[in-house]
């Protein structure tokens, strides 16, 4: 048994719910045959690995789909093992070199030099070039940006590359210039509303539009999550009500009432406390900018509005020198700290106003 969210995922540029005049574009690029390395950007749930997995359906036929986990070794230059898993077919493979971490520059070379240097394994595939998925291009560090800069200029002939990306602000520019870039927009709330409806109607379930607005809205405009909401509340209650309660991520209802403590309670024995939280959230695999952006949303709301300018300041501040460092949590509880003795001011002078 599937998720819904697996099961109807459209499978080629022509089954694509939403940006339709972006998906013939992505057919004209294949059929004109001079295909370009491509770089993807889009916020999350904005459907950027369905349209990559649909172009490659276009580019080899349905065998890309024929796809095959693999564990790649790699050897750093002081003689460090890497294990990296990947996704790959016979014509493409899919890795994410941020899983290294700071050896990604490694997994980069190493990855494309022997996927150029190799032939594809099926001879009757219509491209003589193989394709090679990056995701999460925006977190790799700069030495690996150049290194990839270099070996795609080298390989060019034998292979293409695909980047994926939630933002290009972390991009350098000599590889933004070196591929075609594809702005996947957030689908609308209305666009969300209609696609909740058609895998409603294919599952046999009579969802009231009350109730898919609400979820369209508490999604934040992220198709992958409402579809696995509307799977939550069939499975807490069917058939559906208008006013049926839409259950949020337990990720997300952790980090809130992490934010609520920060607000209860300012001292070094909170911030103890709550660093262990944000480890816990880390270790699920929660982005970073994710929990940034929900922190501030919830802490600046007891804040006034001279609080509030310092508050996003400082998080403006400590998410650019996260994406610089490497230790994402040393920023985060940098923030939290900063916070803490910001509002710990801030109820103190109101104390005595008083």
């Amino acid at each position: 048994m599937s998720l819904y969210v697996d099961k109807y995922r459209p499978t080629s540029l022509q089954k694509l719910d939403y940006h339709l005049a972006q998906a013939q574009h992505l057919k004209n690029l294949v059929n004109q045959g001079d295909f370009p390395h491509l770089l993807f950007f889009g916020p999350p749930g904005s459907g950027k690995k369905t349209r990559i997995m649909a172009l490659l359906r276009e580019l080899y036929g349905p065998g890309v789909e024929r796809l095959r986990m693999e564990q790649l070794n790699f050897t750093t230059p002081s003689n460090k093992k890497l294990d990296i898993m990947t996704v790959a077919s016979n014509y493409h493979i899919e890795v994410n070199p941020s899983d290294a971490g700071i050896y990604d520059r490694v997994v980069v070379m190493d990855l494309i030099k022997n996927a150029a240097q190799t032939h594809q394994l099926d001879s009757s595939g219509q491209r003589d070039f193989k394709v090679i998925v990056l995701t999460e291009v925006d977190r790799l560090t700069k030495d690996a940006q150049h290194a990839l800069r270099r070996t795609m200029e080298k390989y060019i002939a034998t292979c293409r590359l695909i980047l994926c990306a939630n933002s290009i602000s972390q991009v350098i520019p000599a590889i933004k210039s070196r591929c075609l870039a594809m702005r996947v927009p957030a689908p609308s709330i209305e666009q969300i509303k209609t696609i909740l409806q058609q895998v409603s109607k294919k599952e046999g379930l009579n969802l009231p539009p009350e109730l898919a607005d609400r979820i369209a809205v508490k999604s934040d405009r992220n198709l992958r999550r409402a579809i696995l909401m509307l799977e939550t509340c069939k499975v807490q209650q069917y058939p559906f009500t208008p006013d049926q309660e839409v259950m949020e991520p337990d990720w997300l209802m952790f980090l809130r009432d992490t934010c609520k403590q920060i607000l209860s309670e300012q001292s070094p024995k909170k911030l103890i406390d709550i660093r262990n939280r944000f480890y816990e959230l880390l270790v699920h695999g929660i982005p970073t900018d994710i929990i940034f952006k929900v922190m501030l949303d919830e802490l600046v709301k007891s804040c006034d509005s001279n609080l509030k300018a310092k508050v996003v300041d400082l998080a403006a501040l400590y998410e650019y020198q996260m994406h610089q460092g490497s230790k994402v949590i040393f920023h985060i509880e940098a923030f939290v700290a900063n916070f803490m003795s910001l509002y710990l001011n801030y109820l103190e002078e109101s104390v005595m106003l008083e």
